[in-house]
């Protein structure tokens, strides 16, 4: 049976399904009753769990192989498998026989490597983002991009580079996750009406928001001097071409922390599928719930925005399709969006620098070609949706 009061397509409680009063004993079923809802379903969802999680680990191992052995330097996939190797393990003999050049060896392990990881992790990140945001807000259409999230944090990492304190990775992952957590605090209390989230001022302030701090950056960008326009430019567009070994340390560890909470806390998401009134009866916090939630999710949204810039839709797409596919228990929902969200945005990456080199297309650019028409889609199906239900 599915719920349409959470705000999730094909949501379903936590636990058993409600109980329906039957007919007395001995007195014969009404012909209109309507026989239990089966078990397969669920089973399904598990099953798909239980074959996609490894599937996409496996993809995305073969993506991260793909785009280290990519590139004008050719390096074929197997010495790019043995590059990596030497360097995890020390004392390879292969890193001494003369079969690996140096540059081979910088090619892979210095610049595509970490970038690739890089757009894993973003990905990632951004995909469990996305998934948190919807479960707390009620509403399918909800992710950091959509609601002036990503603006708010690159608005505060470009503002931390215009006042000169800094191009360090902390300061300005410091400074995003400032602006992340202000536009998520803004959107949120704008969207409350009557003690409740109200799902079309919820995408109507993050619009308003977004379009704000967007404002804020480019007014920052014309007044800045001119070394600062590239940076700027770089969290405008979205990019993970500057990758570095260096760079994975922030996102990894704020995806790490969320991760655990997220799993901690699953349980209590699935409750709040149902509703406010019936997730506090079971005896979930719900304010606190989430005001922890959003907090974590601007968290990982100001840490990947200070290393990789503003890109969109990742937080609207994946956490929707896996939804879709497995169903909304957060326990199964949650590893499937955050390995899929890695394989699409490494994806996404290998395609950016690929299909039209010389000439690399931003990272962000091909997010939203993929992204806007799926979000139109949704649009267009809950307005149809709304439609059926009101006749």
């Amino acid at each position: 049976m599915t719920e349409t009061t959470s705000g999730h397509p094909g949501a379903r409680p936590p636990g058993r399904s409600p109980a329906v009063p039957g007919p007395e004993r001995g007195a014969a079923p009404p012909a209109s009753a309507a026989p239990p809802a089966p078990a397969a379903p669920r089973r399904r969802g598990a099953l798909a769990v239980r074959v996609l999680v490894p599937a996409l680990a496996l993809a995305l191992a073969a993506l991260l192989l793909l785009s280290t052995s990519i590139g004008t330097i050719e390096v074929a996939p197997a010495d790019a498998f043995r590059i990596i190797t030497g360097h995890l393990v020390p004392g390879m003999p292969w890193m001494s026989d003369g079969s690996l050049t140096p540059v081979q060896d910088n090619a892979v392990w210095q610049f595509r490597l970490p970038r690739a990881l890089l757009a894993a992790l973003t990905g990632a990140a951004l995909a469990l983002a996305g998934a948190l945001i919807q479960a707390v807000v009620h509403n399918s259409l909800a992710e950091p991009y959509i609601l002036g999230v990503s603006a708010g944090a690159g608005a505060g990492a470009v503002s931390y580079i215009v006042l000169g304190i800094g191009i360090g990775s902390l300061g300005i992952g410091a400074s995003a996750f400032a602006g992340a957590l202000l536009a998520t605090g803004a959107v949120y209390l704008l969207a409350r009406k009557n003690g409740r989230i109200a799902p079309q001022r919820l995408i109507l302030a993050g619009v308003a928001l977004g379009s704000l701090f967007s404002a804020v950056t480019s007014y920052l960008t014309i007044t800045t001097d001119a070394q600062n326009v590239f940076g700027i430019m770089f969290f405008l567009l979205g990019s993970v071409s500057a990758a570095t070994m260096g760079h994975l340390a922030l996102p990894a560890a704020a995806l790490a922390a969320v991760g655990v909470f997220a799993a901690l806390r699953a349980r209590a998401l699935n409750a709040l599928l149902v509703g406010d009134d019936a997730a506090a009866s079971l005896g979930v916090n719900v304010n606190r719930l989430r005001t922890t939630v959003l907090a974590a999710s601007a968290l990982l949204t100001g840490a990947v925005v200070a290393v990789s810039g503003g890109i969109g839709f990742v937080g609207l797409v994946v956490p929707h399709v896996a939804r879709i596919i497995v169903g909304s228990d957060h326990r199964k929902m949650l590893p499937v969006a955050v390995l899929a969200g890695a394989v699409f945005l490494a994806g996404s990456d290998l395609l950016a620098r690929t299909l039209a080199e010389p000439t690399e297309i931003p990272l962000g650019v091909l997010t939203a070609l993929v992204g806007a028409p799926f979000f139109l889609w949704l649009l267009r199906r809950d307005r149809a949706e709304g439609a059926g239900a009101g006749r």
